[in-house]
């Protein structure tokens, strides 16, 4: 089968399609021929050496594909630890999702990964609940347009930011009430402006230090933030009376790290909860921009750049 071999350049990415052998599936597992697999910023992470695969997964690029099962030609899309760049995966059984109706083969690639971590870290660890507020940051990233669709479909309300003024109507299209451009203007001081004080239930916030201060003013008293990654750095300054005072949690969750059976029950609990937003079409993947492997440094430069407005994929069939 082939595979996406990706390293850095001094401007981009340099991508190549080597050869390896067809993964073997072991019990448990099912084997998937991929039609599309999703670029994700834990993508360049492990390109750049920061963030390998978990031990036993494998050490091929790419968190997420849709395809076919090749025993029964059925339609599914799939959280993975590692393997999606590529023509064929074995997938853990409990991390297959059913494609939903109406929804393309290739589209389902954005699916998974961009969901099954807006639902598990608003939902399972923020308990964000129906009337409850929230803050997604870097709101135009395929996580960040999936968890304003989330929050939205858990029926709360949604302020969600992004630092380009372009991006701020695609915000909008995924259900944000609340859309905040950065780079113009605090975020603290348009949440209170629109909500008042002490106004966010939960935060979700990839970003880090340079946001950490700004989401605990924010938060209403018994909030949560769940931090998810640091894109502005790791390192932060926190004051520790204010967290007392608001008795605010400050979570931090990651997913590809879980185990299988934890990975198993989420996608369980995920499919009971979701689905019927999928099907109903109130859910969609949100998709900037498909690419053949042969471009696959396109897609990887563009992501990098923070060009993209929702998913990129791969699609293996073009």
């Amino acid at each position: 089968m082939r595979f996406l071999s990706v390293s850095e350049t001094s401007d981009g990415y340099r991508a190549t399609l080597e050869e390896a052998a067809a993964p073997r599936p072991t019990p448990g597992e099912t084997l998937v021929r991929v039609v599309a697999s999703g670029v994700n910023r834990a993508d360049l992470s492990q390109i750049a050496g920061r963030y390998p695969p978990p031990p036993g997964e494998p050490e091929i690029l790419g968190l997420e594909l849709s395809g076919t099962v090749v025993a029964t030609g059925a339609k599914v899309c799939a959280l993975v630890a590692g393997g999606a760049h590529a023509e064929l995966a074995a997938v853990p059984d409990g991390q297959l999702i059913p494609v939903p109706t109406g929804m393309g083969l290739v589209d389902a690639a954005g699916l998974p990964e961009a969901f099954l971590t807006a639902f598990l870290n608003l939902a399972a660890e923020g308990g964000l609940a129906e009337g409850g507020r929230a803050l997604v940051h870097a709101g135009a990233s395929g996580v960040g347009l999936a968890a304003i669709q989330t929050a939205k479909f858990l029926g709360a309300s949604v302020a969600a930011t992004t630092r380009s003024a372009s991006k701020l109507e695609a915000l909008r299209k995924a259900g944000a009430d609340l859309a905040i451009d950065t780079g113009s203007e605090r975020f603290e001081d348009a949440i209170a402006r629109a909500w008042g004080r002490d106004a966010v239930d939960v935060v979700l916030d990839p970003v880090g230090a340079d946001t950490l201060t700004g989401d605990l003013e924010v938060l209403s008293p018994g909030g949560r933030i769940v931090t998810i990654a640091t894109m502005s750095g790791a390192r932060a300054s926190l004051d520790l009376s204010a967290l007392m005072r608001k008795r605010a949690r400050l979570i931090g969750s990651t997913l590809r790290s879980r185990s299988r059976a934890e990975k198993a029950r989420l996608v369980a609990t995920f499919r009971t909860k979701m689905q019927a937003g999928f099907e109903s079409g109130r859910l969609r993947a949100a998709i900037d921009a498909v690419f053949p492997p042969e471009r696959a440094a396109e897609a990887f430069t563009r992501m990098r750049e923070n060009r993209n407005a929702g998913k990129i994929l791969i699609d293996w069939t073009s």
